[in-house]
């Protein structure tokens, strides 16, 4: 933020040096990243009156002058400009004099005759005609004034001026503008803060009689305010306001647009003006723009809107893009009698995507991205309407009309005096905070230990005791914190919980299985969560939209890690990886309720997914259940899963009947949908609910040694019946000997019944302190057998 020295005093009297008011700034918060003399450099240049000419003795296209500089004396000057005359007062650059560029000027002779010094033009002294008329003029700078020979010409010409470059921090924009930054000088010097003029004289005309004005979407725009001038008079702006412009870099254009460009810089409050006569119908609406709806702004620049743009419109089309730009439909010109000003507040993050997806920047859009404030909008329009009658700039016409969704009161934050010092640590009275915040424009009533404060409608940042306290300590000054020992304290180790243990455990165990880990965005599109078909009245599909989304494919909070574990696969399958194998161990997000109330429920979950050559569900499968074995949990598996995953080629995962997943192929038409052409498969695991049985400690036993005894049972089962659940039964039935029990073979076909299978199982028995007895395995066959006979009707081949 720029701010000039001189600028600053117009509304708060500065009794002190630019160095010590940096500093000053800087101890409440605001750092002045430079403080710049623009005309440091220009040095040894005074006012001089030219008194009488003769042509030089040598040269006929130069002049020889004798000049009065006051104290320096009489002095002889050869030039060849053509465009002074005797009694004239201009600058003359001395003996050693500097002028803005850095250039040295020393006396010398011109064709054999003395000349001593130079006289300057505007550019010689970094000014133009925005800063002085005349300064652009290609010859000698002509003063104006009646000054007094000798005169510095920094002294003259007000060349002194300090510009203060200050880092405005993102939760203060009401300083963003020369009258915030005055409000912050006010207070931390105890002054007075001086406003400026904010009234008007208007004609007996209602300015609901020439234009009408709707707001169709007042959460983009929660104000807009709208008034008129008429019999306007275009002209150039006065002296002063061009200088003052000038100083932020701000070229001078006419009295209307610079009214705009210094209200904007004054107040903080970006404003445009329409060109009355331009807008169909009189009339303004505030709407978003209509898909493939296209304006052009003022510097020629075509660009075709979408829904997601705001536009102020006449009666039939785009006259500006809210927040960015006006059109050129509708811009003031030297033939403009009648204009309607606009100032308003758009919502910051509407503006800003606006501004970027359009690559269109301006001055307005970067302020509105920072914020502005309701309360401020009247203020710039009182303030412009004010310049418009000090420069007789047009005839102005009385009322506003002025939509406002925003409550216009002063927030009530109520807290006491104990709070605030134990926040801060150290000990402030009542009445220095009293004093403190009044100073920054507080209301304060003190009763006792209590403090309630109303905040002021531009200072949207202060919320609550802890803002006060901020507030406070930056005026009060953070040189006053003492350090002090800690009273009661304890020194702890660092380290891991035991959940971050775990975490850690989850990825070295998967990562050791040859899996990659991924990391992905906890956002994903909308239309995720339709493309898996995923069912509309389930907790997956409650999801949470966010207000303001990085783009449209990063929508919504995510309530299950299988969309981005997809989109992972398919970039790796687009870029002729054979074979792939992942894992993510990341959140996934669930309200409660819609709208939301309360903060989502947050989930860890593990997420596998791999395809190639080598890969099959029972891969998948073999992974989960080598995982479960790292953690001393056993996975049990049943038939069914997610409606994305292929019918039967799918099941989910439970421990102690509890489903803690579902393991499978992505189904056919899934497949096709997201574009594979080779079988996915995907495993999506609920953490939370696994940490609740992972082992807390390792147990060892002891290897047997004493020989083992193996045995292989055939069976004929119903073709429906699942392997999990024989498994089951096996374990269950074959006694305390039984070491494992697996499957390694199934068979279908003309030597087994119809509707009938063949299953192989491997049962291995042992003990720790002897050899079993060939009886005893016998007898634990029987059991198993006998079981299975009755629970399923198997039979052994």
């Amino acid at each position: 933020m720029l701010a000039p020295l001189r600028w600053l005093k117009d509304y708060v009297e500065i009794d002190v040096s630019a160095e010590e008011l940096k500093n000053k700034l800087f101890s409440c918060g605001f750092e002045v990243e430079e403080s710049v003399d623009m005309f440091a450099k220009v040095d040894g240049i005074y006012v001089a009156k030219l008194l009488s000419v003769e042509k030089h003795p040598n040269a006929d296209k130069l002049n020889v002058w004798q000049i009065d500089v006051g104290e320096k004396g009489t002095l002889q000057i050869i030039t060849n400009a053509k465009n002074i005359q005797e009694g004239d007062l201009v600058p003359v650059a001395l003996d050693g004099a500097t002028l803005f560029s850095g250039d040295r000027i020393f006396n010398g002779q011109i064709r054999g005759v003395e000349s001593f010094g130079m006289f300057c033009s505007g550019e010689e002294l970094g000014i133009t005609d925005d800063y002085y008329p005349g300064a652009s003029v290609n010859g000698i700078l002509r003063l104006l004034e009646d000054y007094k020979p000798g005169t510095p010409i920094k002294e003259a010409l007000g060349l002194d001026d300090i510009i203060f470059d200050i880092g405005v921090t993102s939760n203060r924009p009401d300083c963003q503008s020369i009258l915030g930054i005055a409000r912050e000088v006010a207070s931390v010097l105890n002054k007075p803060l001086k406003m400026p003029a904010m009234t008007y004289k208007t004609v007996d005309k209602a300015v609901t009689e020439v234009v009408s004005v709707k707001v169709e979407d007042t959460e983009l725009c929660p104000r807009y305010l709208a008034t008129a001038v008429e019999n306007i008079t275009v002209k150039e702006s006065p002296l002063w306001m061009r200088k003052r412009l000038f100083l932020v870099g701000i070229r001078g254009i006419n009295n209307l647009v610079d009214i705009t460009n210094f209200v904007l810089t004054e107040m903080g409050q970006p404003m445009h003006a329409f060109d009355r006569d331009k807008l169909n119908q009189s009339e303004l609406i505030v709407r978003r723009a209509k898909e493939g709806e296209t304006i052009v702004t003022l510097d020629k620049k075509e660009f075709t809107l979408t829904e997601e743009n705001l536009v102020i419109c006449d009666g039939d089309k785009p006259v500006c893009l809210a927040g960015v730009m006006g059109g050129l439909n509708s811009g003031i010109t030297e033939e403009t009698t009648s204009l309607v000003f606009e100032a308003a507040k758009f919502k910051r993050d509407n503006v800003r995507k606006t501004s970027r997806s359009l690559g269109q920047r301006s001055e307005s859009s970067a302020r509105f991205e920072k914020g502005v404030d309701s309360y401020t909008t009247k203020l710039a329009m009182d303030r412009a309407l004010a310049l418009i009658d000090e420069l007789g700039a047009g005839e102005i016409l009385s009322g506003a009309i002025d939509y406002n969704a925003e409550k216009q009161e002063k927030r009530l934050v109520e807290t006491t005096v104990s709070r605030i010092t134990g926040l801060l640590g150290i000990t402030i009275s009542g009445v220095d905070m009293k004093e403190i915040l009044e100073r920054l424009q507080f209301e304060v009533s003190l009763n006792g230990e209590t403090l309630s404060v109303l905040v002021p409608e531009y200072r949207e940042d202060v919320e609550n005791y802890a803002d006060l306290a901020e507030e406070i300590i930056r005026m009060y000054g953070y040189d006053n914190i003492q350090g002090t020992m800690l009273a009661h304290a304890a020194i702890t180790n660092g380290g891991k919980t035991e959940a971050q243990k775990n975490e850690a455990r989850v990825k070295d165990v998967l990562s050791g299985f040859g899996l990659h880990e991924i990391v992905t965005y906890s956002f994903i599109s909308e239309k995720d969560y339709d493309k898996l078909d995923l069912d509309k009245t389930s907790d997956e599909y409650r999801y949470i939209r966010l207000i303001n989304p990085l783009g449209e494919d990063l929508a919504a909070m995510r309530t299950t890690l299988a969309p981005s574990m997809l989109s992972t696969l398919l970039f790796n399958q687009n870029r002729k990886n054979a074979e792939v194998k992942l894992f993510e161990y990341a959140r996934t997000y669930h309200a409660k309720a819609l709208p939301l109330a309360e903060l989502p429920v947050e989930r860890n979950n593990i997420c596998i997914g791999m395809y190639g050559a080598n890969v099959d569900f029972f891969t998948l499968k073999g992974v989960v259940e080598e995982f479960g074995s790292a953690f001393g949990i056993e996975f049990t598996f049943a038939a069914g899963g997610k409606g994305y995953l292929h019918p039967t080629r799918c099941a989910t995962v439970s421990v102690n009947g509890e489903v803690v997943g579902t393991i499978g192929e992505l189904g056919p038409v899934y497949s096709d949908r997201y574009g594979f052409d080779k079988r996915v498969y995907l495993g999506e695991l609920d953490y939370d609910k696994i940490s609740a049985y992972i082992s807390r400690k390792i147990k060892f036993k002891a290897i047997s040694r004493y020989p083992e005894s193996s045995v292989d049972i055939a069976l004929t089962v119903d073709k429906k019946v699942a392997c999990a659940d024989v498994l089951a039964v096996i374990r269950e039935s074959a006694g305390e000997y039984l070491k494992s029990a697996s499957l390694f073979d199934v068979y279908e076909g003309e030597q087994v019944e119809k509707g009938k299978k063949s299953m192989a199982f491997n049962l291995i028995f042992g003990s720790l302190d002897r050899t079993l007895e060939q009886s005893e395995v016998e007898s634990a066959k029987a059991n198993v057998l006998a079981r299975l006979g009755e629970k399923f009707g198997a039979a052994l081949r």
